[in-house]
């Protein structure tokens, strides 16, 4: 199995995915910059962006994506076999995606990424306010539980966990949303989010 991405962009989340089910793979180093654009890559990936999975015959862009074939095959009971639990582990994967990185990326380009004359506070204002509503949600869902679907840690948390982690880039503080931040201590805490650290 090859998985192609870099630490510091979306890839993170599939190498997690990679390292909590224990899988055997190639990490191989592809930046989302020259690298995702060649034409070796794009055969892979024709969207020219990062991660990519190659599993034998299987040929898969887009992060979560990956991260629930990872899970469904490899993962165990990282993976949800109750069909109720399952939709409600695509539909947090779907909503971190929806709710949750229209807000944090517009963050990381203007506060990270962008050069300083391109930066726009005016836009991470914006984006700072907006995504107070989505971490509202998710602190009232996570009142009750220590999880997502309750007490295991599955998928959905490394889907949605894995998201969030972009506030880190834009150092947006969620520490008062104190469940949201509780669970995405656990979540980080987990060993296979060390390894990632060492990718």
């Amino acid at each position: 199995m090859k998985l192609y991405g870099i630490l510091g962009s979306r890839a993170v989340r599939s190498i997690w995915a990679a390292e909590e089910v224990g899988v055997d793979y190639e990490l191989v180093q592809t930046s989302f910059l020259e690298e995702s654009k060649t034409p070796e890559y794009l055969a892979i990936n024709p969207n020219g962006r990062i991660p990519a999975l190659v599993d034998g015959d299987l040929v898969l862009f887009e992060s979560m994506a990956i991260n629930l074939y990872l899970a469904k095959t490899y993962g165990g009971k990282l993976y949800p076999n109750d069909p109720h639990d399952e939709a409600r582990a695509i539909q947090w994967t779907i909503w971190g995606m929806t709710e949750l990185e229209p807000h944090l990326i517009p963050m990381v380009l203007h506060k990270v990424f962008l050069p300083e004359d391109q930066r726009d506070p005016a836009v991470v204002t914006s984006a700072e306010a907006a995504v107070e509503r989505p971490l509202g949600v998710l602190d009232a869902q996570l009142s009750d539980r220590e999880y997502l679907l309750g007490g295991d840690f599955s998928i959905a948390d490394l889907n949605l966990a894995g998201a969030l982690s972009t506030a880190n880039f834009a150092k947006f503080d969620i520490s008062k949303f104190e469940n949201v931040a509780r669970w995405m201590s656990r979540c980080t805490g987990r060993p296979s989010f060390a390894r990632v650290q060492t990718k």
